[in-house]
């Protein structure tokens, strides 16, 4: 659809062409524009025909600028228009498993081509027509993130619910022949794609290389709000190491033949099966590190490095810090060096229980204020709780429950701080220095 004008950046070229609020966009160089990512491709141009429509008059204009220099424009949205919804109705979908009562904005299902490349969102594919397929191509939206999870047409159909999930799977080597790098999710549901299914996705996946970035395989999450959908038995120990063997497997595999691992369990994987976690060599860039993929290896190793370093002026401190059950062992070893090294500093970590969600739900991300307010009252061994940033939504204020920072510190009776995201800052915040963000404190304290 044509894009409408919200504002125009002053001495822009869209200024200087007398543009402004309500101009609507239609085509440039005769091509129609369907949203701001058709915009910033073709008016990165240094001339270009733009065509407009403005007090219900079509003129053409002819522009000349600095080549990426920015046009100008401003949308309503980022994207210029909404956000493309899933069609899908997976069976593993997390959304679906969500309590009642939760904010309306958790509970969209975006499955939107523009969004994993401007923030590596994931899409299945099953609502990309040919041409948002020959666009991706024609503009080089790379890297692209998939969500694939079988490369059998059946089973995929079966698993997302959709009839397109088999035929959009011949989008994957459309990708690979125009040049796009892809980096895949498979989300494992125990009896459903592992095992064999598995093996045979892979062999599938890694034909695409080069254009194979990586291959992120997460075991599924289960909560207590599964009424009505389809049984997913969670992985135990034994399972998880079954699957774990697989990719293992590929993943040298790959070592041997690219240089790279290019396949990589997450996490949970190891966790689940009690094996040690692979050293930072077997995760090449982190590619995949918002799936949860060497999270763990990376914070562990930022951590350390951070200690090692000179820190002047560590003053006696004591801090209480909450995280997941699945993070929890991981923190409490970090917390234990930190001692080591500086003995005035004492971190005590809670491992926070999942009550909310329920099932099997033990990332740090997912806690709720409500779980630690239930969970630490009375508990606390100092006067600050440390908050991983990991919890809260995007403004750093909200945990996913609505409980805010200050209600939370009201109602602890104590103040909040915000731990950053990486190892190496929260080895800072540990021992004092100002990198924490606060949160109001309690009338209490």
């Amino acid at each position: 659809m044509p894009l409408q004008v919200q504002s125009v950046e002053k001495n822009s070229p869209a200024a200087a062409l007398g543009l402004g609020p309500g101009t609507v966009l239609l085509k440039i160089d005769g091509k129609p524009l369907s949203d701001a990512l058709d915009y910033q491709f073709y008016t990165a141009a240094e001339q270009f025909s733009l065509t407009v429509c403005t007090g219900g008059e079509t003129k053409n204009l002819e522009v000349q600028k600095d080549e990426y220099e920015p046009f100008g424009c401003n949308f309503k949205t980022y994207l210029g228009d909404a956000k493309h919804s899933c069609a899908n109705h997976c069976m593993f979908c997390f959304i679906d498993q969500l309590p009642k009562g939760m904010r309306e904005s958790l509970y969209f299902k975006d499955d939107d081509e523009r969004l994993s490349f401007l923030f590596g969102n994931y899409i299945t594919m099953t609502n990309l027509s040919d041409h948002e397929v020959e666009r991706i191509i024609e503009m080089h939206i790379s890297p692209i993130f998939i969500s694939v999870h079988t490369t059998n047409p059946a089973l995929r159909v079966r698993m997302l619910a959709n009839k397109r999930g088999g035929e959009t799977l011949a989008y994957l080597n459309r990708f690979a022949e125009g040049g796009i790098e892809m980096n895949c999710q498979l989300v494992l549901c125990r009896g459903v794609n592992d095992g064999q299914e598995l093996a045979r996705t892979l062999e599938d996946l890694l034909a695409l290389c080069p254009r194979l970035g990586s291959v992120a395989a997460v075991p599924a999450g289960v909560t207590d709000y599964r009424q009505g959908l389809y049984t997913l038995t969670p992985y135990d120990a034994a399972s998880a190491a079954e699957t774990l063997d697989i990719l293992e497997r590929y993943s040298r595999r790959c070592r041997q033949t690219y240089g790279r691992s290019v396949v990589y369990p997450s996490d949970e994987w190891y966790l689940l099966a009690g094996r040690p976690l692979p050293e930072a060599e077997f995760y090449d860039d982190y590619a995949q590190l918002e799936d949860g993929v060497g999270m763990w290896r990376y914070y562990h190793d930022a951590f350390l490095e951070g200690l090692a370093r000179p820190h002047r002026l560590v003053f006696h401190r004591k801090l209480d810090v909450v995280t997941g059950t699945l993070a929890g062992p991981l923190i409490g070893d970090m917390a234990a060096a930190l001692h080591r090294r500086y003995p005035q500093v004492t971190v005590t970590v809670h491992a926070i229980q999942n009550d909310y969600f329920g099932g099997n739900v033990s990332v740090a991300g997912l806690v709720t204020g409500t779980d630690i307010i239930k969970q630490c009252r009375g508990k606390l061994q100092s006067n600050t709780l440390a908050v991983p940033e990991v919890m809260l939504r995007d403004e750093k204020d909200t945990f996913l429950d609505d409980v805010t920072l200050p209600q939370l510190a009201g109602a602890l009776g104590c103040r909040v701080i915000v731990l950053p995201g990486d190892g190496g800052g929260c080895c800072r915040a540990y021992l004092g220095e100002k990198t924490a963000e606060f949160a109001a404190p309690s009338t209490t304290e």
